[in-house]
């Protein structure tokens, strides 16, 4: 009978371990410590590296941000007229583009202190990770990530840094284009965008 027992809870904590969710906070920490790792890595410094370099923090950056919902939010009402077609297309040209801008901010940050300040967790379905970047001469970048729950694990669909959202200023600079000229009059900005930087980087 005893045996049964300590059978059973072996089973039971075995279980239970296996469908552990990692926190909010755990999974931004996970992620953030992979890119500072990256940067910090001397086979990616200097400028000859940087495509290099780019690669490995964009596959890290993949694994916690949900471009697709990023996209949604940040056409806002203009998603639902979109055919597979052009979501697919521009869920893929926004993820390079918000990649980018992430990239920027982060790149030249190597020795910096990343502080979590907070993690709020709202009905168990969204969470916004509070952090901070200190510099070298103490001055503090906050930067905010906000959350949802997609079943297993949680997912990235904004980031808030030095208090601006990045989907909601995409979601502005889109609206605008998309009400004074079109939706193809973006994609082909979008386009236009991703080629200069493709040629900058070389």
């Amino acid at each position: 009978m005893k045996k049964l027992i300590l059978i059973l809870l072996i089973l039971v904590f075995t279980v239970s371990g296996a469908f552990a969710v990692v926190s909010p906070k755990e999974q931004i920490k996970k992620t953030v410590d992979k890119v500072i790792s990256i940067l910090k890595d001397p086979k990616y410094k200097g400028k000859n590296k940087t495509q290099q370099r780019r690669l490995a923090l964009r596959t890290e950056i993949g694994k916690v941000f949900d471009f697709e919902e990023m996209s949604k939010r940040s056409l806002g009402v203009y998603w639902k007229d979109r055919t597979s077609q052009e979501k697919k297309e521009f869920i893929e040209l926004y993820k390079d583009l918000l990649e980018r801008s992430y990239i920027d901010k982060i790149e030249s940050y190597t020795d910096e202190e990343v502080i979590y300040t907070d993690e709020k967790v709202e009905n168990s379905k969204y969470a916004e990770v509070k952090t901070k970047i200190i510099t070298k001469d103490k001055k503090e970048i906050p930067i905010d990530y906000r959350l949802y729950f997609a079943g297993k694990e949680w997912k990235v669909y904004d980031i808030v840094i030095e208090g601006v959202s990045l989907v909601s200023n995409y979601r502005s600079q889109f609206n605008k284009i998309i009400r004074n000229h079109s939706y193809q009059e973006l994609v082909k900005r979008m386009k236009t965008k991703q080629t200069e930087e493709l040629m900058r980087e070389k």
